[in-house]
C-alpha cells in the first residue's frame, strides 16, 4: 500500500495509545515524539510537520480528550482528521467549462510521467461518457510523439499531432479542431525538462495564453519525496497550477509529496497512479487515503473497484449457478478474473480495515504469482474436469500438475479451495431463499 512505512510507524503508535485507559498528558507528548518522527523519516516538509503536531497537541491535550471515557480513540479521530486536512481536506475535482471544450494542461518534468498519465487522464474521461482529445505538444523528447500515439491507440483516444512545428500552434491548433470534432475535453502532453529553466517556463507561459487552459495540472513524481514539493512550489509560483496529479504512488513512495504539497503550495492533489496499467489512475480522496494511512481501510475506493470490474450479466448468471448447485472450475477461475481486474491484492487487502498493515499478512499468500499458479491449474484441466471436479482422481491430478508446471500438493489445495468455496455459497444461496436478512448478506458477496 502506499506509504507503507509511514503507515506502520503511525499504526503501531495508535496500537500503544489504545491499551491505556485513561491517557496522561506525558502518554500524549510521547505519541506525538512518534509521530513527529514518523513524518520526518517520510521525508514531509519540516515546517508541516512543526505545524501538524502543533495542531494535535492543542486539541490531544484538550478537556475534551482528557475527559472521555475512550480517549485513545479520540486521539486517533484527531490525528485522521488532521490528516485528511493535511492533504486537502475533501476531494478536488476538475473544473469543466461550462461551453467546451475543457482545456487541460499537463506539465512537469521528465521523467515524472507526464505522457503516460496524459493517457490515463484521457481514458477515465472516455469512461465517464467524455470525448478526449490528447494532444502531442511535446517536441523535444525523442518518441515522445509516437509514445502519445501508441497509447492513443490503446485507449481507443484521439491524438493530435503537427510533427514537430511550434508547440504554442500545435496546442492553438488542437483546440480548433476540438470545437470542429466535438471534442468536449482538450488534454495537452506538454514538454518537460530534467530540470526548471527558462527556456521551459516561458514556453508554457505562451501556451497558457494563447489557449487560456480552464485547468493546469503539475505531474510529479511522489517517489522524489521532498523533492517533488520544491518543484511544485517553482512551477506554481511561474504559471500558476490548479492541482496535482502524484505518479508512481504504487512504488516506494515514503509520503512526503502527499503530506506536503497541499500546505506548501496551496494547491490540491486532484489524482493519484496506483499502478502502470492505463486504469490506474485514480480521483485523490483526502479522507480515504488518511484512513488507510492509519489502517482503518478505504471500504468506498474498494466498493467502487468492485463496481468498475463488476459484470451484471456474468453475475446474474453466477447467482443462478449458486441456486442451483452448479458452480464450476469454469466459473471459479471467471471470479478470479474479476477480482484481478480490481488491482493489485496487497492493494485491495490495503483497503480493508485493519489490514493496512502488510506486515499482518506475512503469512498470507497475496502475490499475483499464486493466481496465475490456479489459472494455470484450471487450464491444464479438459473441460470435463472443470466442469465436475468429483472427476480428477489421483492419476487426473499428477496429469494436471505436470501441464501447468506445478505440484499435486498445488492441485490438492486448489480443489480443496474450490470445494470450500462452493460450500460458502451454497450457505449463501440458502440465507436467500429463507427472506430478505439472508438476502441482503448474499448480495454482499455477489
Amino acid at each position: 500500500m502506499p506509504f507503507s512505512n509511514l503507515a506502520s510507524r503511525l499504526q503501531e503508535t495508535m496500537k500503544k495509545l489504545r491499551g491505556r485507559g485513561k491517557l496522561t498528558e506525558k502518554d500524549v507528548e510521547a505519541a506525538l515524539r512518534e509521530v513527529r518522527l514518523a513524518l520526518l523519516e517520510a521525508d514531509v516538509n519540516y515546517r508541516v510537520v512543526k505545524d501538524f503536531t502543533a495542531k494535535l497537541r492543542e486539541r490531544a491535550v484538550g478537556q475534551e480528550v482528557m475527559s472521555s471515557l475512550s480517549p485513545a480513540q479520540q486521539v486517533i479521530k484527531i490525528v485522521n482528521e488532521e490528516l485528511t486536512a493535511l492533504m486537502g481536506g475533501t476531494q478536488s475535482k476538475i473544473a469543466l467549462a461550462s461551453k467546451p471544450p475543457t482545456v487541460i494542461m499537463m506539465i512537469g518534468l521528465q521523467g515524472a510521467g507526464k505522457t503516460t498519465t496524459s493517457a490515463k487522464l484521457a481514458k477515465m474521461f472516455a469512461s465517464q461518457g467524455h470525448r478526449p482529445l490528447l494532444v502531442a505538444a511535446d517536441i523535444y523528447r525523442p518518441a515522445a510523439i509516437k509514445q502519445l500515439m501508441v497509447l492513443g491507440e490503446q485507449i481507443k483516444v484521439p491524438v493530435f499531432s503537427m510533427g514537430e512545428q511550434n508547440p504554442v500552434d500545435i496546442s492553438r491548433a488542437a483546440v480548433s479542431h476540438a470545437k470542429e470534432h466535438n471534442n468536449d475535453i482538450v488534454i495537452i502532453d506538454t514538454a518537460g525538462r530534467l530540470h526548471i529553466d527558462e527556456s521551459l517556463m516561458g514556453e508554457l507561459k505562451d501556451i497558457k495564453e494563447n489557449v487560456s487552459p480552464h485547468e493546469i495540472l503539475l505531474i510529479v513524481d511522489s517517489m522524489t519525496g521532498q523533492e517533488a514539493v520544491n518543484v511544485a512550489e517553482s512551477f506554481n509560483e511561474a504559471l500558476g497550477i490548479d492541482g496535482v496529479i502524484l505518479t508512481k504512488m504504487d512504488g516506494d513512495a515514503r509520503g512526503g509529496a502527499a503530506l506536503s504539497i497541499k500546505t506548501v503550495t496551496g494547491k490540491p492533489i486532484k489524482f493519484a497512479t496506483f499502478s502502470e496499467k492505463m486504469d490506474g489512475l485514480e480521483v485523490f480522496h483526502p479522507d480515504r487515503m488518511a484512513s488507510r494511512i492509519l489502517g482503518m481501510g478505504d471500504v468506498l475506493s474498494l466498493i467502487e473497484k468492485a463496481e468498475a470490474a463488476y459484470d451484471a450479466e456474468k453475475a446474474k448468471a453466477l447467482s443462478e449457478k449458486m441456486m442451483t448447485d452448479s458452480f464450476t472450475l469454469e466459473d471459479f477461475k471467471e471470479q478470479l478474473e474479476q477480482v484481478k481486474q480490481m488491482g493489485p491484492l496487497d492493494q485491495l487487502l490495503g483497503m480493508m480495515p485493519g489490514m493496512g498493515n502488510m506486515k499482518q499478512l506475512k503469512n498470507l499468500e497475496v502475490d499475483e504469482s499464486h493466481l496465475k499458479k490456479i489459472e494455470a491449474i484450471i487450464n491444464s484441466m479438459t473441460i470435463a474436469e472443470r466442469r465436475n471436479p468429483e472427476i480428477i482422481g489421483g492419476s487426473r491430478r499428477k496429469r494436471i500438475a505436470a501441464g501447468s508446471g506445478t505440484r499435486v500438493q498445488d492441485v490438492n489445495r486448489l480443489l480443496k479451495q474450490f470445494n470450500q468455496t462452493k460450500q460458502m455459497m451454497k450457505q449463501f444461496a440458502a440465507f436467500e431463499k429463507k427472506g430478505k436478512k439472508g438476502k441482503r448478506m448474499f448480495s454482499l458477496f455477489r
